[in-house]
């Protein structure tokens, strides 16, 4: 057999290889497994591949030893420190929030300490009235590994929300150290916590726990949607109340685990989280009539004394057509009214009449009527701050041609407005307000929620109207009481001023918004109030001064030291 030397890599050793060999391949063979490359040649790696790999890891290794030294030597106390920080954490110490009492020391808002919180829980008085006012707070929140990524307690509404700078107080810090396992070995306090200020509203908690339960079994009784009763102090603002109804729970809504119960407030169609004591607007009706009364005494367009004769209703000529008149009517005959009696009986004719002038008599036109209005506080916020406000509507020409086709005023739109109709909307705090004026002789107040100290003086704006105008509507509203449409206020003990307005709602005229406004003691006048019962049958004849009627009455055995 011939052979045929091959030299595999020069100097190495040599191999015969035979002939047939050299054509030996897979299909020659038999019982070879390819899959396993049996009857293939190998190769040997070459040199040059070799020195390549060997200088691959060379480099590699050299990129570790370089970054081992940065990381050891050069920026080795940088990572050092933060090690330790991933050992050491910053932790809040939540600051106790202030208690809130009412003006008698009622606690209405506190802490509760919970063993699987690191922060106190609010609870608040368990009375239906006073969540609208006092509202509620949201707690701190926590990712899954225990950090609080919101670390403040705050108040979502009402008075918690209005003065939660003060409650709130300062949280502190703690460093806590933790192993590997991220247990606890030891904690060190950075800052002390400062605890919030403990408040007393001016609130009376049982007077607005007697006012909701009255406007509760009378909305029952009667068909009333809703309702809103404000008393404030007519010399230092301070809100003796403040209901809104219906309402939220304040428990429920910051412990927010009876979802049931959340659900039903978001679906009930009364609205219970609208605060309609200050966010609610209505339309007043007759209880603007003091306020134009006014107006009409300081422009001189009319005495105290003088009569108007109210037959039930006034007719204006139509200018376009000769055979038609426009009729404008008032609620009953009346006769001859001087102005105490017009209030008293809430004369329309009376009011149409110094409102947009009829013959002989001269009107204060709608200029001065939306001027007086603004005047006591109408047409803007108070701006108390415990619920959103809206500044309401005063109508006028602008307004009439901003929202309606028919662009015109008309002095039919005039006498309207001059009793309380038309596009009026009016918020119970912003009327309340503006009759603490009239009670006071001309001081317009900003309330107060906090009960203020012995002297304190009241913030406010001197009204330009002479003391003996306001002298004659309050005796006109004394009047209303003794012998007019509010004789429901009358008590032989407390001598009550008030007004009286029924405010026909709806496309319909079947329902209304029933109004009692006022003040009291008559002779030295404490505490003005409103009275709204919101959206009843017209037929019924009980309403804001059925609400208040019952609180006087009690008042008279359960709180007399507000009716001296």
């Amino acid at each position: 057999m011939m052979r045929f030397r091959w030299r595999f890599f020069g100097g190495r050793k040599k191999q015969d290889i035979a002939l047939d060999e050299i054509f030996l391949d897979s299909s020659n063979l038999s019982g070879l497994n390819t899959d396993q490359f049996e009857g293939h040649l190998e190769k040997p790696i070459s040199k040059y591949s070799i020195f390549t790999l060997a200088i691959a890891f060379l480099v590699v290794g050299l990129i570790i030893l370089v970054k081992s030294f940065i990381l050891q030597i050069e920026e080795g106390e940088v990572y050092a420190i933060l090690s330790e920080k991933n050992r050491l954490r910053h932790h809040p110490i939540f600051a106790e929030r202030g208690v809130m009492y009412d003006r008698k020391e009622n606690e209405i808002g506190w802490n509760v300490i919970h063993e699987d919180e690191d922060f106190f829980s609010r609870k608040y008085i368990d009375a239906p009235g006073l969540s609208q006012l006092i509202g509620y707070v949201s707690y701190p929140k926590r990712d899954t590994s225990g950090v609080y990524y919101e670390m403040e307690i705050s108040g979502t509404a009402g008075a918690e929300k209005v003065f939660n700078t003060l409650l709130a107080g300062e949280s502190g810090m703690q460093i806590i150290e933790t192993d590997a396992l991220q247990r606890i070995q030891s904690a060190s306090v950075l800052r002390k916590p400062i605890s919030g200020t403990n408040l007393h509203l001016s609130i009376d908690a049982d007077v607005q726990k007697k006012l909701y339960a009255v406007m509760d079994d009378l909305a029952g009784r009667v068909g009333f949607d809703a309702g809103a009763a404000v008393i404030m102090d007519v010399k230092t603002g301070e809100l003796l109340s403040l209901v809104s109804y219906p309402e939220f729970s304040s428990n429920v809504l910051a412990s927010a685990s009876n979802t049931a119960a959340i659900t039903e407030y978001q679906n009930d169609r009364r609205k219970p989280f609208l605060n309609r004591a200050v966010s609610g607007l209505y339309t007043p009706g007759s209880i603007m009539k003091p306020f134009f009364a006014l107006a009409a005494l300081n422009e001189g367009i009319i005495t105290p004394t003088k009569q108007i004769l109210s037959t039930g209703s006034i007719s204006i000529q139509n200018p376009y057509d000769p055979d038609k008149s426009t009729i404008f009517l008032d609620w009953k005959e009346h006769g001859l009214v001087d102005m105490r009696r017009a209030l008293a009986m809430s004369s329309n004719v009376y009011f149409y009449e110094i409102g947009g002038g009829y013959k002989d008599q001269k009107g204060l036109g709608i200029t001065k009527i939306e001027e007086y209005a603004r005047l006591f506080g109408f047409g803007k916020e108070v701006g108390i701050g415990i619920a959103p406000e809206l500044p309401g509507v005063i109508p006028s020409p602008a307004w009439k041609a901003e929202n309606f086709e028919d662009k015109t005023w008309r002095l039919g739109d005039t006498y309207n407005t001059a009793i309380g109709q038309y596009g009026w909307e009016v918020s119970p705090l912003q009327v309340v307000r503006a009759f603490a004026a009239v009670a006071n002789n001309g001081k317009l107040l900003l309330p107060q929620l906090l009960k203020m100290p012995l002297g304190f003086q009241a913030p406010g704006v001197e009204l330009a109207i002479p003391q003996e105008h306001f002298k004659v509507v309050q005796e006109g509203m004394r009047a209303v009481v003794t012998e007019g449409t509010g004789q429901g206020l009358s008590f032989p003990n407390i001598h009550v001023a008030g007004k009286t307005g029924t405010a026909q709602i709806g496309i319909s005229k079947k329902y209304v918004n029933s109004w009692a406004v006022g003040f009291f003691p008559y002779e030295h006048p404490r505490y003005a109030f409103a009275v709204v019962m919101e959206h009843g049958p017209v037929e019924n004849l009980t309403g804001g001064v059925f609400v208040m009627n019952q609180l006087l009455a009690w008042m008279q055995i359960y709180t007399p030291e507000y009716l001296q």
